[in-house]
């Protein structure tokens, strides 16, 4: 079942028009969630995010913040699933072709939740690969990181080039080379016993598992580093892992062409072992 503007629908029946700005320009944004036993994690956070990114565009939401929490939850009902992956996606909706928004006089509105397929346990135990794309990190005055949006060609490039070069994600440097972040992740690296990761100034979307990392980081009295890095600094890094609402914490077993590691280091697992902590915590405060 998908929620389609303002119903349930089965879906063979969500259908939207061709003429949607969505469809036809990338033109709308988006938040993935995640359900942990049937309760939204970081519901809030994520909430807050797609309202930033709709009023980054001039997109009017439909819907209040509390009205599309209970939207998602009859959808995840209705699907009956407890462990799930939820997407939220706002599009400019159907009008005349033309790159006005002012031609789409009403939003579309979607919510779809599938059941949360775990990644292969080895992912976790032995890490996975990465590759430094050549495709750039979109230079972030020409469109803002800090929206979520639909427009996704430039990570889809980069994701071309990690798969033809064997990587299961890609990392994109910014227009000055500097490391900025995967096509559907955050990056981190270990170096000296220091935590490093891209500073939201390179021009990377800020994610929420990304600031809960920190946050754990500095509980666990582990430093942390936020700034500019070239591919250089990582190879002095003897460990590193990538981060998304899905994966969590993932390791990195290497960067093709660059450097390999050991497997998982010890610092990967603890934050990995404290970002489950946090989630635990969270499902029992909102229960």
């Amino acid at each position: 079942m998908i929620y389609l503007n303002n119903k349930l629908v089965d879906r063979d029946r969500a259908i939207i028009s061709v003429f949607d700005h969505g469809f036809l320009y990338g033109d709308g944004v988006y938040e993935t969630l995640r359900a942990y036993d049937g309760v939204v994690f970081m519901f809030d956070e994520h909430l807050a995010r797609l309202f930033r990114s709709a009023s980054l565009i001039d997109l009017s939401i439909p819907m209040s913040g509390d009205a599309i929490k209970k939207a998602v939850y009859k959808t995840v009902k209705a699907n009956g699933l407890e462990e799930a992956v939820i997407r939220i996606t706002v599009s400019r909706g159907p009008g005349p072709v033309g790159l006005d928004p002012a031609l789409c006089p009403e939003p579309t509105f979607v919510i779809f939740a599938a059941r949360f397929r775990k990644y292969p346990e080895q992912f976790y135990r032995k890490g996975v690969s990465i590759a430094i794309a050549d495709t750039r990190r979109n230079y972030s005055r020409a469109l803002d990181p800090r929206i979520k949006s639909l427009n996704f060609l430039n990570n889809i490039q980069a994701k071309i080039e990690a798969k033809k070069k064997g990587a299961y994600e890609a990392v994109m440097l910014n227009y000055r080379g500097y490391i900025a972040e995967g096509t559907i992740s955050n990056i981190f690296f270990i170096k000296d016993k220091v935590l490093c990761t891209p500073s939201p100034k390179t021009g990377i979307l800020d994610g929420i598992t990304r600031r809960i990392i920190l946050e754990a980081a500095r509980e666990l009295k582990i430093e942390t580093r936020e700034g500019s890095f070239r591919p250089r600094d990582i190879q002095g890094a003897h460990e590193a892992f990538i981060s998304n609402t899905t994966m969590e914490v993932m390791p990195v077993s290497g960067i093709i062409g660059l450097k390999k590691f050991p497997g998982p280091g010890d610092i990967t697992k603890l934050l990995r072992k404290a970002y489950k902590k946090k989630v635990i915590d969270y499902i029992r405060r909102e229960r």
